[in-house]
């Protein structure tokens, strides 16, 4: 029987709909962030206490699904303006703004500031590293329920600018994709499927790992995050699956609040999502294994490791139906590689970086509830309804067992790393989602 369908048979007190909803707001408000320095004020949610003290890229985007499944959506307009504060004349927005504290949470993160930076530690300021650019999609979610026309013209240019450094800077061989130049790009610090690219491994990970890693963030510190040095170099120049998926997504998204707008350039950034969704076709999937994998260097080469991200791009509107059903039959539906209790595990069962149990080098096997978050979405709108409902209840499950952790054991559903972790609280998202699915039907 699929696991899925075991869980869905299971009996097991769970917290209420409405008992979750009620801790998702207590754990956001609890870790809500107001102030002022240096002529800004500023608005974020910290992903945990003491972990994750500083307002981040993606997660502030994890944030706005949150608050607005709460409703709360001046909450969220703030959260994503205060996000955009610090963006560069050239549309640059950093993976971490720290906006009163002078110093990173770890002493190697000052690695990934640019050296420049070092001479402004107590004013407000950002990393040189971006993250996988969800802001589109948030703004839309923001948009779409409140129909603000002032807040999306507040916005649009911001947006714009953004998305077009990226396309300037980081789509580096002019075919739709972008790359990353860390690991801490991808939002999947430790994913591993960069092992090969830093002639680590194959197994679990240890020290060696760390010190490959930090020897490439001071390399691209040295450099002074000069992006044609850094490529030339080609130490690390990753196209991230979840990343690219991630960009396409919303180009569309930018595009449909362009046309919102009445701003021409709405077909601008149609175009960039088909370019990137062909070339996601064309240099990912492997067709041999079912499954879409991570490029590497200047010649692409597949990163053939299976990481929960194999299976992102179906989402996507160009791939085939035949290729979308075959992904999901064989890894996600059919658990190949990834059958556990608990799904999704972050890296299947079956490779040898595989660990389910706490450790500093994440992402390497536990279960994070943002990809059941993120192929939920999926599988309600193409009609899995059965397999939605599995992945919503098996995150209802770790949440009444072991609280909002960072991540959770895949087999004992266990709860480690960070506290009050605010993106196990797009739990709350999944389930509005799947009551409005239920009310359309």
């Amino acid at each position: 029987m699929n696991i899925l369908n075991k869980l869905a048979m299971e009996n097991q007190d769970l917290l209420t709909d409405a008992q979750i909803e009620a801790q998702v707001r207590e754990v956001l408000y609890a870790n809500m962030i107001e102030g002022q320095n240096g002529g800004y004020t500023f608005h974020y949610t910290k992903p945990s206490p003491g972990t994750y003290p500083f307002q981040y890229f993606w997660d502030t985007c994890f944030h706005v699904y949150t608050l607005t499944a709460l409703e709360e959506y001046d909450m969220a307009k703030k959260h994503i303006k205060s996000l955009f504060q610090l963006q560069e004349q050239d549309g640059f927005v950093g993976h971490i703004l720290y906006w009163k504290h002078p110093f990173p949470a770890r002493s190697t993160d000052v690695f990934q500031l640019r050296p420049k930076s070092l001479f402004r530690l107590t004013k407000p300021h950002m990393t040189a590293l971006v993250q996988p650019p969800l802001v589109a999609e948030a703004v839309q979610r923001i948009y779409n329920r409140t129909h603000d026309t002032g807040f999306l013209k507040e916005m649009l240019p911001k947006l714009k600018a953004y998305y077009n450094w990226l396309h300037q800077n980081r789509d580096f061989e002019g075919e739709g994709l972008l790359s990353i130049i860390s690991p801490y790009e991808s939002g999947m610090d430790w994913k591993a499927s960069y092992d090969p690219v830093l002639n680590f491994g194959p197994g679990r990970a240890n020290w060696r790992l760390f010190l490959k890693v930090m020897w490439l963030e001071m390399g691209n510190f040295r450099r002074g995050y000069n992006l044609k040095r850094i490529y030339k170099q080609d130490n690390f120049i990753v196209k991230d699956v979840a990343y690219n998926t991630i960009y396409a997504q919303n180009l569309h998204a930018l595009a449909a609040l362009c046309a919102a707008a009445k701003d021409p350039d709405a077909a601008t950034y149609k175009a960039r999502a088909e370019r990137c969704s062909d070339s996601i076709l064309k240099y990912m999937y492997n067709p041999q294994d079912y499954a879409f994998y991570d490029l590497a260097g200047h010649n692409m080469k597949q990163l053939r490791i299976a990481t929960a991200t194999i299976f992102f791009p179906v989402v996507l509107n160009n791939i085939p139906v035949h290729i979308s059903e075959a992904v999901l039959e064989r890894h996600l539906l059919g658990q190949d590689g990834f059958h556990v209790p608990f799904p999704i595990p972050s890296l299947s069962v079956r490779e040898p970086a595989f660990n389910p149990r706490e450790s500093v080098y994440i992402w390497r096997g536990p279960t994070w509830v943002v990809f059941n978050w993120f192929m939920h979405r999926f599988l309600l709108r193409k009609g899995y309804k059965e397999e939605a409902d599995g992945l919503l209840l098996s995150v209802k499950k770790l949440i009444t067992k072991s609280g909002f952790r960072e991540y959770y054991d895949p087999f004992t559903g266990a709860g480690h790393g960070a506290h009050s972790f605010t993106w196990s609280g797009l739990l709350l998202d999944m389930i509005k989602a799947s009551q409005q699915k239920t009310e359309e039907s």
